[in-house]
Order: C-alpha cells, then structure tokens, then sequence
C-alpha cells in the first residue's frame, strides 16, 4: 500500500509526467531502428554517433545555447551521413571511420568542457551527460514537445517506407535490382538513426544509447522469427523496460540510464532462455 501511495506520488510531478512521455516516445523509435540497425550489422554506427553527440552537447553547453538541440541535431546528422559515405569508400573502411569519429568525439567534447566550462562540478556534468543518470527528469515542455514532434516524424517515415526499408534490410543488392534507390534509403535509415541518438541521450546518456537500440531488437530476435513480430516484439520490451526502468529509478533513487539498461539486459537474458526452451520443444 505504501508503494502505491509513494508512486502515485511521484506520478503526479510534472517532471515525472514528461519524462514517461518523452521515455516511451525514444524507446519506441529506437526498437523499430534497432532491428533494422542490427540485421544490417549498423549497431555500431549508433555507438559512433552517440559519442558525436557528446562532443555536439559539450560545445552547445558552452556556448549557453538555449536549447542544446539546434546544434546538437545538425552535427550528428551530418556525421550520420559522413559515416555512411566513409563505409563506402575504399580508402577508409566504416569501423575505421566510426572509431576516429567517436574518440575524436569524445575527446574534443570533454576538452572543451574542460577548458571553458564555467561549471564548478565538470565531472558530474559529464558524468550525467555520458551516462543519463538526471537528464530525462530535468525535461521541460518544449523538449517534451520536440521530443513528441521528432518521434512522430521519424515513426511516420518507418510507417510510410516500411517495405523499402524491409527489402534494403534484408538484400540491399536484390532491393537496388528491382528498382529500390537502396542507397537513398540507407542514407534515410542513417539521418533517422542519428535522430534517434540525439533523443536517446535524454534518456540513457551519450555512452548508453547502443544498449537501448541493440538490447530489445536482440531480445526479440530470440523469441520471432518474422520481421514483424520481432518489431512488433521489441517496440513492446523497449517500452516496459524503459517505463519500468524509470519507475524504479526514481522509487529507488538509483541512475535513470543504468537502471533502464540493466532492465533491458535482464529481459535480454529472460528472452535467451525462453528462446532455447521454445527450440527444444520444437525439436
């Protein structure tokens, strides 16, 4: 009874109210990217732009930029689409590019903050900013509503192209033979997925943002076979766990984005054994 009294407590907070939108609203998008992300083997490309966004953030702060997002945006976008122009060409293979754009990433972000924060606690910001740990409870209502209008565009663009994207997923050579401009929608996928990253951050922070696009898409994976399903598998654990991982964060005071995370692990290593008793039965 106590629970429910602290929880509905909580829940009556306008802080905690646009951290459940916002929470629901980037889980969602990063499950329906993430599956596509993982069967083209572009998980890593969400970790490299992550980091992009951590350096983006780092200059924003400094400049006192009224909202982070104008400068924050752009940038991972542009490098979403620099990473997917280095991955093919033949002069600079795509890991090679991700990794010198991440560290060199990360490093300028934290110089600067270093240099010419005016912050008297450096760590702390950069903690809170690499690992999410207060970001999403500090939302006000004009990053609820960017967060709600970025997330009805980018699940309206999976929505309205979703056989493309399902055929440039699957045989981006056999989509690119029946007329499909499968580079152009590898390069729509990169622009979303970097979108997705900048909202992410809110949530989980720069360094965990992978975590929420790969975990529910693997988790899903163990139990579907059809693309569908495992979409429509991940979009449902990506939620629970973020709501789920909110919640508890907040009841138990504990990190915002670790504890989303670790739930999505633990969900992740529930899935592998229910998929292995599923397979076992079938054989």
């Amino acid at each position: 009874m106590h629970f429910w009294e602290e929880l509905t407590g909580y829940l009556s907070f306008s802080f905690v109210q646009y951290a459940l939108i916002a929470g629901v609203l980037i889980a969602l998008c990063s499950s329906l990217l993430g599956v596509t992300l993982v069967l083209k083997r572009f998980s890593v490309i969400g970790d490299g732009l992550s980091h992009v966004a951590f350096g983006a953030l780092a200059i924003a702060t400094v400049l006192h930029l009224s909202n982070s997002m104008i400068l924050v945006m752009p940038v991972t976008v542009v490098c979403a689409v620099l990473l997917l122009c280095a991955s093919q060409s033949a002069k600079i293979k795509g890991d090679a590019a991700i990794a010198i754009l991440s560290v060199s990433a990360l490093a300028i972000g934290y110089l600067v903050q270093n240099i010419f924060s005016s912050s008297a606690n450096i760590a702390g910001d950069v903690c809170s900013t690499l690992f999410g740990s207060t970001l999403i409870l500090t939302l006000s209502k004009l990053d609820v509503w960017i967060c709600v209008i970025m997330s009805v565009v980018v699940i309206g663009i999976f929505l309205l192209f979703y056989h493309k994207i399902f055929a440039v997923t699957f045989d981006e050579t056999f989509a690119a033979a029946t007329g499909i401009r499968a580079r152009l929608y590898n390069f729509l996928i990169a622009v979303v997925t970097a979108v997705i990253i900048v909202l992410a951050m809110n949530l989980v922070g720069s360094l965990l943002t992978s975590a929420l696009i790969v975990f529910p898409a693997l988790s899903a994976m163990r139990l579907f076979r059809s693309f569908r399903g495992v979409i429509f598998c991940a979009a449902v654990i990506s939620v629970v766990c973020a709501v789920g991982g909110l919640l508890i964060s907040i009841l138990a005071s504990t990190p915002v984005g670790a504890t989303i995370v670790t739930a999505d692990l633990v969900v992740f290593l529930g899935c592998c054994g229910a998929g292995a008793l599923m397979r076992r039965r079938v054989a």
